[in-house]
């Protein structure tokens, strides 16, 4: 049986919003005009998130004359079918335990884990004035926007809508550009070790193949 109507919530858009920006900020603490502009763009996308998962469906009003019609059978007002895949996979049972569901949540928590996981490593090492290469800097050069854009990723997987789905490109793409002006930036300061590191170590994608300390610029012991 399908729920009803579970719209119009503004409540529950403002604390869902206020809940993940807090959490992002706490674990960015923007200083610079870029750190705020990344914070300030990842924003943008969960408010327009929430204001259409709890606020006003916009994507399922533009959308509700064709799904009306390609699937008689569903509630289209109904706040189970802005789980729009599930309705358009056909999935049965509740959306919340299908199979793409339980994926996004995977992808939100682990983009949590990592931004948290990531801050820590970087502030460390700004405060020895070194090069932050471990922990998931180990693995991946800027894993604080690759955990931005796998949340993203795990909410439009969860709830996707028109205004986030045309948003999702151009922020990944903001990200990769701020990564590029970030690392211009580091090599100005750190120079052939940092080279050594960017050498060794992919952007954004992990390579599970362990470095030497030789390969990213390391003294033993330090």
């Amino acid at each position: 049986m399908d729920e009803g109507p579970a719209y119009g919530l503004w409540s529950l858009v403002v604390i869902n919003s206020v809940v993940f920006i807090l959490f992002a900020f706490s674990f960015t603490r923007p200083r610079t005009t870029r750190d705020w502009r990344s914070l300030g763009a990842f924003s943008a996308f969960i408010v327009a998130l929430f204001a259409e998962m709890y606020g006003f469906p916009l994507t399922i009003y533009l959308l509700s004359g064709w799904l009306a019609s390609q699937y008689p059978e569903v509630n289209v007002l109904s706040h189970e079918t802005g789980h729009l895949w599930h309705t358009l996979l056909g999935m049965k049972g509740h959306a919340h335990v299908d199979p793409v569901h339980i994926f996004s949540e995977l992808l939100i928590f682990g983009g949590l884990i990592l931004l948290a996981a990531s801050w820590e490593v970087l502030y460390r090492a700004q405060r020895a004035q070194t090069l932050a290469t471990t922990g998931p800097y180990a693995w991946m050069r800027h894993p604080q926007y690759a955990a931005f854009i796998v949340i993203m990723l795990g909410f439009l997987l969860q709830w996707p809508t028109i205004p986030t789905l045309l948003m999702f490109p151009i922020l990944v793409g903001m990200y990769v550009h701020l990564a590029h002006k970030e690392e211009a930036e580091v090599r100005a300061e750190f120079g052939e070790t940092y080279a050594r590191y960017a050498a060794a170590t992919p952007a954004f994608s992990p390579r599970w193949k362990r470095k030497s300390r030789e390969q990213i610029g390391e003294r033993p012991g330090s």
